[in-house]
């Protein structure tokens, strides 16, 4: 063992260190898996959606891509901001209410011209007809199959 100098004792070191000794601890319990709500959430948007008319309702499921942000996307229309407006208040309450959960971020209630509300795995687009036109959404996720979701 090589000989160390500590300049604050001003000795020498030869002593070996020490293993430091381990506290048994009671392992932990594995935590409870959570449910995948997103059948049921994509259920509850869309039947939220058609309750306040929105329009051409289109789901794309992003999962097989690997730059996609969510599993799915929800797009739809309407005729007007007031609509918009009411559309995205009813999934808010929704979702809310039957499966007690929050979008972690809502963009664009200023001009609801495009609200996106963003459920981690399922972010929902509601546009106004011209902006949906003019951004063009799915022709962007071109890559991502349409999904047939009857609402329930």
């Amino acid at each position: 063992m090589a000989k160390r100098t500590n300049p604050a004792k001003d000795k020498d070191e030869t002593t070996p260190v020490k293993a430091a000794t381990l506290k048994k601890t009671k392992a932990r319990q594995p935590k409870r898996k959570l449910k995948d709500n997103t059948d049921k959430l994509l259920t509850v948007i869309i039947d939220s959606i058609e309750d306040k008319k929105g329009e051409r309702i289109v789901v794309l499921n992003l999962k097989e891509l690997s730059n996609a942000m969510a599993d799915y996307f929800i797009i739809c229309q309407a005729s007007n901001k007031t609509q918009v407006e009411a559309i995205v208040r009813n999934i808010e309450e929704k979702v809310e209410k039957k499966l007690k959960e929050t979008a972690a971020h809502i963009e664009g209630k200023q001009n609801a011209e495009w609200i996106l509300m963003d459920y981690f795995n399922v972010i929902v687009h509601v546009f106004l007809a011209d902006k949906r036109d003019f951004y063009s959404l799915e022709k962007l996720w071109a890559d991502a199959p349409l999904v047939k979701f009857a609402a329930q």
